[in-house]
Protein backbone atom coordinates (compact mmCIF):
# COMPACT_ATOMS: atom_id res chain seq x y z
CA UNK A 1 0.00 0.00 0.00
CA UNK A 2 3.08 2.71 0.61
CA UNK A 3 4.53 2.01 -2.25
CA UNK A 4 1.14 3.14 -3.94
CA UNK A 5 0.56 5.89 -1.88
CA UNK A 6 4.16 7.53 -2.32
CA UNK A 7 4.20 8.31 -6.17
CA UNK A 8 0.81 9.21 -5.83
CA UNK A 9 1.70 11.52 -2.81
CA UNK A 10 4.67 12.87 -4.83
CA UNK A 11 2.36 13.74 -8.27
CA UNK A 12 -0.25 15.66 -5.93
CA UNK A 13 2.61 17.72 -4.33
CA UNK A 14 4.31 18.62 -7.61
CA UNK A 15 1.39 19.16 -9.93
CA UNK A 16 -1.60 19.03 -8.15
CA UNK A 17 -3.62 22.63 -7.39
CA UNK A 18 -6.02 24.49 -5.26
CA UNK A 19 -8.31 24.90 -8.17
CA UNK A 20 -8.16 21.51 -8.92
CA UNK A 21 -10.27 20.83 -6.04
CA UNK A 22 -12.46 23.61 -6.41
CA UNK A 23 -13.59 22.13 -9.86
CA UNK A 24 -13.53 18.71 -8.30
CA UNK A 25 -15.98 19.58 -5.53
CA UNK A 26 -18.11 22.13 -7.76
CA UNK A 27 -19.00 19.21 -10.52
CA UNK A 28 -19.95 17.22 -7.72
CA UNK A 29 -22.25 19.86 -6.41
CA UNK A 30 -23.77 21.30 -9.86
CA UNK A 31 -23.49 17.40 -11.58
CA UNK A 32 -23.04 19.55 -14.72
CA UNK A 33 -19.85 20.66 -16.84
CA UNK A 34 -21.53 23.66 -18.02
CA UNK A 35 -23.27 25.25 -14.70
CA UNK A 36 -19.61 24.64 -13.25
CA UNK A 37 -17.73 27.03 -15.95
CA UNK A 38 -20.31 29.27 -15.41
CA UNK A 39 -19.82 29.07 -11.84
CA UNK A 40 -16.04 29.83 -12.48
CA UNK A 41 -16.65 32.05 -14.94
CA UNK A 42 -14.75 28.85 -17.51
CA UNK A 43 -15.58 27.55 -20.64
CA UNK A 44 -16.88 23.75 -20.68
CA UNK A 45 -13.44 22.82 -22.85
CA UNK A 46 -11.41 24.39 -19.60
CA UNK A 47 -13.10 22.42 -16.61
CA UNK A 48 -13.42 19.41 -18.68
CA UNK A 49 -9.45 19.57 -19.54
CA UNK A 50 -9.20 20.13 -16.10
CA UNK A 51 -11.17 17.29 -14.66
CA UNK A 52 -8.78 14.64 -17.19
CA UNK A 53 -5.99 16.47 -16.03
CA UNK A 54 -6.96 15.81 -12.19
CA UNK A 55 -8.27 11.88 -13.07
CA UNK A 56 -4.69 11.57 -15.03
CA UNK A 57 -2.65 12.92 -11.98
CA UNK A 58 -5.10 10.75 -10.08
CA UNK A 59 -5.31 7.51 -12.34
CA UNK A 60 -8.38 7.25 -10.85
CA UNK A 61 -11.50 8.25 -12.91
CA UNK A 62 -13.95 10.48 -10.87
CA UNK A 63 -17.30 11.11 -12.88
CA UNK A 64 -19.35 9.05 -14.16
CA UNK A 65 -20.57 10.86 -17.83
CA UNK A 66 -23.77 10.58 -19.03
CA UNK A 67 -26.63 13.13 -20.97
CA UNK A 68 -27.49 15.11 -17.78
CA UNK A 69 -24.35 15.55 -16.78
CA UNK A 70 -21.51 14.50 -14.35
CA UNK A 71 -21.74 12.07 -11.59
CA UNK A 72 -19.29 11.64 -8.73
CA UNK A 73 -17.41 7.29 -8.94
CA UNK A 74 -17.13 5.85 -5.63
CA UNK A 75 -13.87 7.03 -6.02
CA UNK A 76 -14.72 10.68 -6.22
CA UNK A 77 -17.25 9.98 -3.14
CA UNK A 78 -14.52 8.71 -1.18
CA UNK A 79 -12.31 11.98 -2.12
CA UNK A 80 -14.69 14.82 -1.80
CA UNK A 81 -14.70 15.09 2.31
CA UNK A 82 -11.12 15.05 2.21
CA UNK A 83 -11.10 18.27 -0.75
CA UNK A 84 -13.64 19.80 1.44
CA UNK A 85 -12.03 19.93 4.84
CA UNK A 86 -8.34 20.94 2.81
CA UNK A 87 -10.24 23.63 1.09
CA UNK A 88 -11.51 24.53 4.65
CA UNK A 89 -8.11 24.54 5.94
CA UNK A 90 -6.83 26.97 3.10
CA UNK A 91 -10.04 29.01 3.68
CA UNK A 92 -9.07 29.59 7.91
CA UNK A 93 -5.68 29.57 6.83
CA UNK A 94 -5.99 32.48 4.86
CA UNK A 95 -7.98 34.39 7.76
CA UNK A 96 -5.29 33.79 10.52
CA UNK A 97 -2.47 35.24 8.06
CA UNK A 98 -4.98 38.50 7.69
CA UNK A 99 -5.69 38.60 11.14
CA UNK A 100 -1.81 37.96 12.08
CA UNK A 101 -0.98 40.74 9.35
CA UNK A 102 -2.67 43.41 11.28
CA UNK A 103 -0.81 42.66 14.32
CA UNK A 104 -3.42 42.31 16.62
CA UNK A 105 -4.74 46.20 15.39
CA UNK A 106 -8.15 45.91 14.03
CA UNK A 107 -8.67 41.64 13.63
CA UNK A 108 -9.76 39.75 16.28
CA UNK A 109 -9.75 35.87 16.30
CA UNK A 110 -12.95 34.74 19.06
CA UNK A 111 -13.68 31.06 18.83
CA UNK A 112 -17.12 30.41 21.35
CA UNK A 113 -19.09 27.76 22.22
CA UNK A 114 -22.48 28.23 21.19
CA UNK A 115 -24.13 29.24 24.59
CA UNK A 116 -21.38 31.71 24.47
CA UNK A 117 -22.13 32.71 21.25
CA UNK A 118 -25.75 33.45 21.41
CA UNK A 119 -25.75 34.36 25.15
CA UNK A 120 -22.33 36.60 25.56
CA UNK A 121 -21.65 37.96 22.04
CA UNK A 122 -24.70 38.41 19.60
CA UNK A 123 -26.45 40.90 21.49
CA UNK A 124 -22.84 42.52 23.01
CA UNK A 125 -20.78 42.61 19.55
CA UNK A 126 -23.32 45.37 18.12
CA UNK A 127 -22.74 47.85 20.49
CA UNK A 128 -18.66 46.91 20.25
CA UNK A 129 -18.86 47.63 16.43
CA UNK A 130 -20.34 50.14 17.13
CA UNK A 131 -18.18 52.13 19.48
CA UNK A 132 -14.73 49.88 17.42
CA UNK A 133 -15.89 50.38 13.77
CA UNK A 134 -12.21 49.38 12.62
CA UNK A 135 -11.89 46.00 14.31
CA UNK A 136 -12.90 43.44 12.86
CA UNK A 137 -14.11 39.94 14.51
CA UNK A 138 -13.28 36.62 13.29
CA UNK A 139 -15.62 34.64 15.35
CA UNK A 140 -16.15 30.87 14.78
CA UNK A 141 -17.94 28.19 16.65
CA UNK A 142 -16.41 24.99 18.73
CA UNK A 143 -16.98 22.92 21.79
CA UNK A 144 -15.28 21.48 24.54
CA UNK A 145 -12.44 19.61 23.78
CA UNK A 146 -12.43 21.51 19.98
CA UNK A 147 -11.98 25.15 21.97
CA UNK A 148 -9.05 23.76 23.75
CA UNK A 149 -7.38 22.61 20.59
CA UNK A 150 -7.72 26.01 19.29
CA UNK A 151 -5.74 27.58 22.08
CA UNK A 152 -2.85 25.08 21.54
CA UNK A 153 -2.41 25.71 17.82
CA UNK A 154 -2.51 29.75 18.50
CA UNK A 155 -5.46 29.88 15.98
CA UNK A 156 -7.21 32.32 18.42
CA UNK A 157 -7.06 35.56 20.24
CA UNK A 158 -9.79 34.94 23.00
CA UNK A 159 -12.20 32.14 23.78
CA UNK A 160 -15.98 32.90 24.97
CA UNK A 161 -17.12 29.86 26.74
CA UNK A 162 -17.99 28.29 30.54
CA UNK A 163 -14.73 27.16 32.52
CA UNK A 164 -13.40 24.62 30.92
CA UNK A 165 -12.18 22.65 34.08
CA UNK A 166 -8.60 22.91 33.21
CA UNK A 167 -7.06 26.49 32.28
CA UNK A 168 -4.74 26.21 29.74
CA UNK A 169 -1.01 26.97 30.97
CA UNK A 170 -0.47 30.85 30.43
CA UNK A 171 -3.99 32.07 30.11
CA UNK A 172 -7.12 32.88 32.77
CA UNK A 173 -10.49 32.23 32.76
CA UNK A 174 -12.71 35.31 33.80
CA UNK A 175 -16.59 34.54 34.70
CA UNK A 176 -18.89 36.69 32.84
CA UNK A 177 -22.41 36.14 32.74
CA UNK A 178 -24.90 33.88 34.74
CA UNK A 179 -26.62 31.28 33.07
CA UNK A 180 -29.72 29.89 34.72
CA UNK A 181 -31.90 26.68 33.17
CA UNK A 182 -35.44 27.33 32.03
CA UNK A 183 -37.79 25.24 30.78
CA UNK A 184 -39.36 26.25 27.28
CA UNK A 185 -42.15 25.48 24.99
CA UNK A 186 -44.58 26.68 22.14
CA UNK A 187 -46.41 29.50 22.95
CA UNK A 188 -49.56 27.61 22.65
CA UNK A 189 -48.27 24.67 24.77
CA UNK A 190 -50.88 23.86 27.56
CA UNK A 191 -48.61 24.97 30.03
CA UNK A 192 -47.80 28.30 28.42
CA UNK A 193 -50.82 29.90 30.04
CA UNK A 194 -50.17 28.82 33.73
CA UNK A 195 -49.02 31.84 36.66
CA UNK A 196 -47.32 28.80 38.00
CA UNK A 197 -46.09 25.37 36.98
CA UNK A 198 -44.76 22.84 39.77
CA UNK A 199 -42.06 20.54 38.38
CA UNK A 200 -43.93 17.48 39.11
CA UNK A 201 -46.42 19.17 36.61
CA UNK A 202 -43.84 18.36 34.20
CA UNK A 203 -43.61 15.11 34.22
CA UNK A 204 -47.13 14.66 32.53
CA UNK A 205 -45.74 16.26 29.62
CA UNK A 206 -43.15 15.14 26.62
CA UNK A 207 -39.95 15.98 26.24
CA UNK A 208 -36.92 17.29 23.92
CA UNK A 209 -33.53 16.35 25.94
CA UNK A 210 -30.25 17.14 25.34
CA UNK A 211 -27.37 14.66 25.03
CA UNK A 212 -26.45 12.05 27.68
CA UNK A 213 -23.27 13.38 29.73
CA UNK A 214 -24.28 17.08 29.11
CA UNK A 215 -24.93 19.27 32.39
CA UNK A 216 -28.24 20.02 31.58
CA UNK A 217 -29.02 16.41 30.56
CA UNK A 218 -27.53 15.16 34.15
CA UNK A 219 -29.75 18.34 36.01
CA UNK A 220 -33.04 17.36 34.07
CA UNK A 221 -32.11 13.83 35.35
CA UNK A 222 -31.92 14.59 38.54
CA UNK A 223 -34.96 16.95 38.70
CA UNK A 224 -36.87 14.16 36.38
CA UNK A 225 -37.04 11.60 39.65
CA UNK A 226 -39.60 13.68 41.30
CA UNK A 227 -42.00 12.80 38.22
CA UNK A 228 -44.62 10.48 39.89
CA UNK A 229 -43.99 8.69 36.14
CA UNK A 230 -41.54 8.62 33.37
CA UNK A 231 -42.26 11.12 31.41
CA UNK A 232 -42.26 10.82 27.14
CA UNK A 233 -39.13 11.61 25.52
CA UNK A 234 -38.90 12.83 21.70
CA UNK A 235 -36.97 10.56 19.78
CA UNK A 236 -35.05 13.76 18.41
CA UNK A 237 -31.36 13.88 21.01
CA UNK A 238 -29.50 16.86 20.13
CA UNK A 239 -27.23 19.59 21.16
CA UNK A 240 -27.76 21.33 18.19
CA UNK A 241 -29.31 25.24 18.17
CA UNK A 242 -31.04 24.92 14.88
CA UNK A 243 -32.44 21.21 15.96
CA UNK A 244 -34.11 22.18 18.75
CA UNK A 245 -35.61 25.52 17.80
CA UNK A 246 -37.00 24.21 15.12
CA UNK A 247 -38.18 20.76 16.72
CA UNK A 248 -39.67 22.97 19.69
CA UNK A 249 -41.46 25.18 17.59
CA UNK A 250 -42.89 22.60 15.56
CA UNK A 251 -44.17 19.86 18.05
CA UNK A 252 -45.69 20.45 21.72
CA UNK A 253 -43.01 19.70 23.77
CA UNK A 254 -40.76 20.58 26.51
CA UNK A 255 -37.31 20.89 27.38
CA UNK A 256 -34.88 22.23 30.06
CA UNK A 257 -32.04 24.29 28.60
CA UNK A 258 -29.55 26.92 29.13
CA UNK A 259 -30.97 30.33 29.20
CA UNK A 260 -28.13 31.78 26.76
CA UNK A 261 -29.14 29.75 24.74
CA UNK A 262 -32.48 30.37 23.85
CA UNK A 263 -32.78 34.09 25.16
CA UNK A 264 -33.10 35.46 21.23
CA UNK A 265 -36.36 33.12 21.09
CA UNK A 266 -37.84 33.99 23.96
CA UNK A 267 -37.53 37.35 23.18
CA UNK A 268 -39.17 37.13 19.51
CA UNK A 269 -41.80 35.06 21.16
CA UNK A 270 -41.06 32.04 19.09
CA UNK A 271 -40.91 30.35 22.31
CA UNK A 272 -42.23 30.68 26.00
CA UNK A 273 -40.47 30.13 29.56
CA UNK A 274 -42.43 28.61 31.86
CA UNK A 275 -42.85 29.87 35.40
CA UNK A 276 -40.81 27.25 37.22
CA UNK A 277 -37.59 27.70 38.57
CA UNK A 278 -36.68 23.80 39.84
CA UNK A 279 -33.76 24.51 37.09
CA UNK A 280 -31.68 26.38 39.19
CA UNK A 281 -28.44 27.59 37.03
CA UNK A 282 -25.30 25.97 35.64
CA UNK A 283 -21.78 27.01 35.10
CA UNK A 284 -21.15 31.55 34.23
CA UNK A 285 -19.91 32.11 30.87
CA UNK A 286 -17.09 34.34 30.74
CA UNK A 287 -13.66 34.53 28.39
CA UNK A 288 -10.27 32.92 28.34
CA UNK A 289 -7.72 34.89 27.42
CA UNK A 290 -3.65 35.04 27.64
CA UNK A 291 -2.21 36.77 30.75
CA UNK A 292 0.03 39.17 30.00
CA UNK A 293 0.24 41.82 27.42
CA UNK A 294 -2.80 41.18 24.53
CA UNK A 295 -2.92 42.94 21.22
CA UNK A 296 -4.85 46.53 21.33
CA UNK A 297 -7.92 44.94 19.63
CA UNK A 298 -8.17 42.07 21.87
CA UNK A 299 -7.98 43.84 25.19
CA UNK A 300 -10.36 46.28 23.31
CA UNK A 301 -13.12 43.65 23.27
CA UNK A 302 -12.41 42.05 26.47
CA UNK A 303 -12.28 45.63 28.11
CA UNK A 304 -16.31 45.96 26.26
CA UNK A 305 -17.04 42.27 27.53
CA UNK A 306 -16.37 42.90 31.04
CA UNK A 307 -17.81 46.36 31.54
CA UNK A 308 -20.72 45.62 29.45
CA UNK A 309 -21.52 42.22 31.80
CA UNK A 310 -24.60 42.70 33.02
CA UNK A 311 -26.53 39.47 35.07
CA UNK A 312 -28.88 37.41 32.61
CA UNK A 313 -32.55 37.88 33.46
CA UNK A 314 -35.34 35.69 32.65
CA UNK A 315 -37.02 37.26 30.07
CA UNK A 316 -40.72 37.31 30.48
CA UNK A 317 -42.93 34.32 29.38
CA UNK A 318 -45.11 35.16 26.67
CA UNK A 319 -48.17 33.73 25.96
CA UNK A 320 -50.84 33.78 23.05
CA UNK A 321 -52.56 36.74 24.93
CA UNK A 322 -49.58 38.38 25.85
Amino acid sequence: MKSAVTPLLNRLLARGKFRHLQVVLKLAELGSVQRTADAFGMTQSSITQTLAYVENLMEAKLFHRHARGVRPTPACMDLLPVARQMMLGLIEGAEIVAARSSQGRTSIRIAASAAAANGLLVRRLPDFHAGYPAIEVLLREAERDDLLMLIARGEVDLVACRHPGVVPTGWTFQPLLDDPLVVVCRPDHPLARSRRVAWSQLGRHAWLLTPAGSVVRERFDNLATQFQDAPVYYPLITRSLSALSTVLQQEQLLSLLPLSIVCGLLQSGDLVALPTREGGTIDPLGLLYPLGHLPEASEALRTFLVRSNEPASLPTPRTPNT
